[in-house]
């Protein structure tokens, strides 16, 4: 029912304003589903991360956007960094593209570097979060330090992100408005 719920949202064909409207019309549920597509979009990403992220802002607000997106990404890089633990090299590589990996896996072998590597990654826009949550999973590093490291890198860089994110939505939409009306 709630992959349906999701599908019909137009989530799927990255439709932001439709996937809005939707989440709106859900009333209380629309929280619980939200967190819910945060998660799954963090272990298997559909469209860029920063499109939920916006959309959370939008709908709910910042503080409860905010938490809402910072509940969904952190289960779901729970969930990462453990799937990676028990399951291990196979089911990673089958998330990524072979070069993605080679790019990162050296960094394994580097274990006295590699929690100084993650943070920077975490704190820092760019680097593919998801994939280094599972990176650490197949590492010796214990889950308290996972965690953190998770904690005091991602929630400030998760704000700033997106609330860069939107002031760049809204300074688009405010010229695309004079472009469309010709400068009025």
């Amino acid at each position: 029912m709630i992959a349906l719920a999701v599908y019909r949202s137009g989530y799927f064909k990255g439709d932001g304003e439709a996937f809005r409207q939707s989440l709106e019309a859900m009333g209380g549920l629309a929280p619980i589903l939200f967190i819910l597509i945060q998660v799954i979009q963090v272990i298997y990403p559909v469209i860029p991360g920063g499109v939920p992220c916006l959309v959370g802002h939008i709908v709910f607000g910042n503080a409860l956007g905010f938490t809402y997106n910072f509940i969904g990404i952190t289960i779901g890089s729970i969930i990462n960094f453990y799937l990676a633990r028990n399951y291990g090299e196979l089911l990673v590589r089958s998330f990524v593209s072979d070069e993605q990996y080679d790019k990162y896996h050296h960094w394994i072998d580097q274990q006295d570097r590699f929690g100084k590597m993650l943070f920077a990654a975490f704190a820092l826009p760019g680097f593919p979060d998801d994939f280094l949550c599972m990176v650490a999973g197949l590492t010796s590093m214990s889950f308290k330090r996972f965690m953190g490291i998770y904690l005091l890198s991602k929630p400030l860089t998760l704000y700033i992100y997106t609330m860069i994110m939107l002031k760049g939505a809204g300074f688009l939409s405010d010229m695309l408005n004079i472009f469309v009306r010709g400068g009025h």
